[in-house]
């Protein structure tokens, strides 16, 4: 049998494959797996195939389809500000659609290998007044909507697609990880109006931030936990494989770095100079998008496979300014934030229904709204 019983979904990092099968009656009922640690884009298949065989031998179903998490560097957020003159008369749903679908086009236009993933509302203004959610039975004379938009190129959202269709598997909805993480993250930190989630991964940091609870941008960092690895193999003259070791394991017992005496100080000092300077450009994206006034109250959140050489113990080692929490992150807490926000977990985005599913109208093939 397909799975009719578990919903699925599946993040593809670019170092690390994690999967979770929640029951739909009951999501406290689930199953997880994760893949190892890779480092060759080979190996995605493989680890997708073990993954998918791991989750239908403990659901007893066969998986025909899945919901995926992506990143990627190349990945956009859009921000487009577009308006509509009305005649006074009560405002439809209709008037909204015909606006989204309008910048959804002129995201299309100008930025045409890239799919747009999210569509999030952060403001309607009504006759110069501002909601931040849609109101019923409001005549209108102007409505404007700000409207962000987040995007993956096309040609990684269908290598994905690709590779679970080998195994006969079909893609229902597509998120991007770092803000579905985001959004669920941001709900355990509820009363922290202004704040940023630094997200480093194998080759990418993706920052998040909001204020005032509102979602101000996405921007993503060509730089992660990748780099820091090449640092240490260009350092102490080793190759990748034995420079991700010491950098998994430099604070472990019995570890490569007793056995070859490298310097702990030394291999600290590469590693922790290479975080700093992460950061440090995240503070730079994060102040050219917000007001300078409000910069330095904000929170900032590390998370990602990237940052684990940073835990609590080794916080004290940056010299850098900015408070910072550190996020361990599982693949139970990954996989719900997509499943959270496919339920509706983030009540100002505009949700995409799979053209599949769909025997309705053309606007209602393009959006539903939660509210």
């Amino acid at each position: 049998m397909n799975n009719q019983n578990f919903e699925v979904y599946f993040d593809c990092g670019t170092s690390k494959i994690r999967a979770s099968a929640f029951d739909k009656k009951d999501s406290k009922k689930a199953f997880y797996n994760e893949s190892k640690f890779f480092s060759n884009s080979s190996d995605i298949e493989f680890e997708i195939q073990k993954i998918v065989s791991s989750l239908e031998e403990k659901t007893k179903e066969y998986l025909n389809d899945v919901n995926l998490m992506i990143d990627s560097t190349e990945m956009l957020s859009i921000g487009i500000s577009i308006s509509k003159k009305l005649d006074g008369s009560k405002l439809k749903k209709d008037d909204i659609q015909f606006l989204i679908q309008d910048a959804k086009q002129q995201v299309l236009r100008n930025h045409v290998n890239q799919s747009i993933i999210h569509i999030i509302i952060n403001n309607y203004k009504i006759d110069d007044v501002d909601h931040n959610f849609l109101p019923d039975d409001t005549n209108c004379n102007q409505i404007s909507l700000e409207i962000l938009f987040i995007c993956l190129p096309k040609l990684i959202v269908e290598y994905f697609k690709n590779q679970f269709f080998k195994s006969g598997i079909s893609v229902n909805q597509v998120f991007c990880s770092s803000y579905a993480k985001s959004i669920n993250y941001k709900d355990t930190l509820a009363s922290i109006e202004n704040i940023s989630f630094i997200d480093m991964g194998f080759n990418k940091t993706s920052i998040t931030c909001y204020s005032k609870n509102k979602i101000i941008f996405l921007n993503v960092l060509p730089i992660g936990g990748n780099h820091i690895t090449k640092d240490i193999s260009k350092v102490l003259k080793v190759n990748l494989y034995e420079a991700e070791n010491l950098k998994l394991f430099f604070d472990k017992k019995d570890n490569f770095l007793n056995k070859q005496k490298f310097s702990i100080d030394l291999l600290q000092q590469v590693m922790f100079a290479r975080v700093e300077e992460i950061l440090e450009l995240s503070v730079k994206s994060i102040k050219l998008n917000l007001d300078l006034a409000t910069v330095d109250h904000y929170k900032m959140v590390l998370m990602g496979e990237g940052s684990k050489i940073l835990d609590n113990k080794f916080k004290e080692k940056i010299t850098f300014s900015n408070d910072i929490d550190l996020l361990e992150e599982t693949t139970e807490g990954i996989c719900k934030s997509a499943l959270k926000l496919n339920r509706g977990a983030n009540k100002q985005e505009v949700v995409t229904i799979p053209k599949k599913q769909i025997n309705k109208g053309f606007f209602e093939k393009l959006f539903y709204f939660f509210k």
